[in-house]
């Protein structure tokens, strides 16, 4: 079976190709980073606007890279939610069109389980169960992980995500927008136990997270003058250290031997190296996707319609309705 994946949750306007015998065929990615940029945030209308714009063209691309035609299709997915509900509206609509005038079955993928199953199209990949953990924008969670549709929720941010506080660090810092990755390559230059940020909620027992105060903690640093890279540096060391806090917990609860790392955070590489060697010590293993799959993309849509598919699991008309809040335990 050969499934198109469209993806417009936020940002990027992404399709995808992926054939369930010969994996993924094409995968066309378009950052509206330019467009919202000079915002210092996304702006939903501009967002909506510009995937209108550039899913046509990023269809072609994608059909041309897994040299195949739309006959040649079976199925299409398309991001449900979460996320800003015109930009979900335009891929859904885009998607609802296409299949209606080919035929083709269509189905809602949640875009937090496209995250989490993302590794599965990378090899070696995870087998089920794991321990997710997913960190992104606008995401920080633990999530038990039995098998598809499966998941449990043990923990998340009770306020900033992790990369939400990495943006706003390096806002403060004048990296720009958006600033993570920014951040990240600062951090570099810099000493990681310079500055002695605090691990917020490690000192009480749960899985739950709080970033907002180590957000404060690095404005109150800059603005006594120390230097950028060591903020940079030991931020970056504060967020993996209460990571890894509350990763171990969550292994030790679970008695998982396998942990998947995902979302736009997970292409930091001192976390992925730090995960890698906390799950070696464990006698266990960390999967993370492709470096280009972190981020937004339309390949793990593709990926969990297909399994949806061959589970019979689809949308029962041509109507559609989108979800820009959709909590992932709901999935069956």
């Amino acid at each position: 079976m050969r499934v198109l994946g469209i993806e417009t949750s936020c940002d990027e306007t992404a399709v995808a190709v992926y054939d369930t015998e010969r994996g993924l065929l094409a995968n066309q990615i378009h950052s509206q980073t330019a467009v919202h940029a000079r915002f210092g945030g996304v702006v939903p209308e501009l967002a909506a606007r510009d995937h209108v714009l550039k899913l046509p063209q990023l269809l072609r691309a994608a059909l041309a890279d897994a040299d195949c035609s739309l006959a040649e299709i079976d199925a299409v997915g398309y991001t449900q939610g979460p996320g800003l509900q015109g930009a979900l509206m335009t891929g859904a609509a885009f998607a609802k069109g296409l299949a209606a005038a080919r035929g083709w079955p269509t189905i809602g993928v949640h875009h937090l389980e496209g995250h989490i199953l993302a590794p599965l199209l990378d090899r070696p990949s995870p087998e089920f169960p794991f321990l997710a953990l997913l960190v992104s924008g606008g995401h920080t969670q633990l999530i038990a992980v039995q098998g598809l549709g499966e998941y449990a929720l043990l923990g998340e941010s009770i306020d900033d995500a992790v990369g939400e506080a990495f943006d706003k660090s390096a806002k403060l810092m004048g990296l720009g927008y958006p600033g993570g990755a920014a951040l990240s390559d600062l951090a570099q230059q810099g000493r990681g136990d310079a500055i002695a940020f605090p691990r917020p909620m490690t000192d009480r027992p749960g899985l739950d997270f709080s970033f907002s105060g180590l957000k404060t903690a690095v404005s109150l640093a800059i603005a006594q003058g120390q230097p950028h890279a060591d903020v940079a540096a030991s931020f970056e060391q504060a967020v993996i250290d209460t990571l890894v806090v509350k990763i171990t917990r969550a292994l030790n609860q679970t008695g998982f031997t396998r942990l998947v790392l995902a979302g736009g955070v997970a292409a930091n590489r001192p976390l992925r190296a730090r995960l890698a060697a906390l799950m070696a010590a464990r006698g266990g293993a960390a999967f993370y996707p492709p470096t280009a799959l972190c981020t937004d993309n339309a390949a793990m849509i593709a990926l969990v319609a297909a399994l949806r598919l061959a589970n019979q699991d689809r949308d029962a008309d041509t109507t559609f309705s989108v979800r820009p809040r959709w909590p992932l335990t709901e999935l069956s």
